[in-house]
């Protein structure tokens, strides 16, 4: 007959150690994406600061660049075109379909981020789905080799 016993206790010295290891390396990862969470509001409003001055320069651009257009024009007697008023009905037309635009992608953009946040959730149903799959199988599988491996020590 086998003595079984030192080797039962090694190998569940060894399954406690592997465990042990697995656990500490689940638990860095956890530890490296709580920490680069912690940081993330503060990179979005970091963002969202740099967006807002693009913003105001670039308005504080157009109305210099038009303030000087305007003295220029002031000082110099141009007759005004019959056109004038065709022009900034077109320009005036041409910019609210911009703004429309704007808005449409705007909105779309937002539907494909909401898109892709569900589509992250349902990954996360599935992978907790194949997990749990997975685990069934290992279970099944050692049950089925304990049992086997209890037939032949017999």
């Amino acid at each position: 007959m086998v003595d079984t016993s030192k080797s039962s206790k090694e190998d569940a010295t060894t399954a406690t150690s592997r465990a042990e290891v697995i656990e500490a390396v689940k638990d860095n990862y956890i530890r490296t994406v709580d920490e680069i969470a912690k940081v993330q509001p503060q990179y979005l409003q970091s963002i969202s600061n740099l967006q807002l001055d693009y913003i105001q320069t670039t308005k504080n651009v157009i109305q210099t660049a038009f303030s000087v257009q305007k003295q220029v024009a002031s000082n110099v007697n141009i007759p005004a075109t019959p056109y004038a008023d065709l022009f900034v009905k077109q320009a005036n037309e041409i910019t609210n379909n911009t703004i429309r635009a704007v808005g449409i992608n705007n909105q779309l953009t937002i539907n494909a981020l909401d898109a892709a946040r569900e589509n992250l959730k349902i990954y996360n149903r599935s992978i907790d789905a194949v997990t749990d799959f997975g685990t069934n199988v290992a279970k099944a599988w050692t049950a089925f080799y304990t049992q086997s491996q209890q037939q032949f020590t017999r």
